[in-house]
């Protein structure tokens, strides 16, 4: 089992840059990839991006590329992503989840393919 729990939303203008924290317990992320998603009110769940933990590569939907990083703390068992250039369509809430660690590209941006997800952090951006 793992446990996540997502920090750092809040509300932010256009143009500012907001930095989310998934912290895990349980169990280490080095056997999982990991992805972050975001919902809108009224929208489907949405692909922001994924890493796989053993790789440190990350993949981003071409929506947040450029704009949004993702990083690893391995020290702390922590994923970050990093959001700046933030526009109004990124409102949303943010979450973060862990699945298999060799997903490949296209089933990391998919959300069934994840096994864990924490409770989502609220980011919204002012225009």
């Amino acid at each position: 089992q793992v446990q996540l729990v997502e920090s750092g939303g809040g509300l932010v203008q256009a143009g500012g840059s907001l930095r989310l924290s998934c912290a895990a317990s349980g169990r280490t992320l080095s056997s999982y990839n990991m992805g972050w998603f975001r919902q809108a009110p009224g929208k489907e769940r949405e692909f922001v991006g994924h890493i796989r933990w053993s790789s440190d590569n990350p993949y981003y939907a071409d929506s947040v590329k450029g704009r949004f990083a993702i990083s690893r703390d391995t020290v702390k068992n922590t994923v970050h992503l990093q959001m700046s250039s933030l526009k109004p369509e990124d409102t949303a809430t943010y979450y973060c989840a862990a699945g298999p660690e060799y997903l490949t590209t296209y089933d990391g941006t998919q959300p069934e393919r994840y096994d864990y997800w924490g409770q989502g952090t609220q980011v919204t951006v002012s225009s």
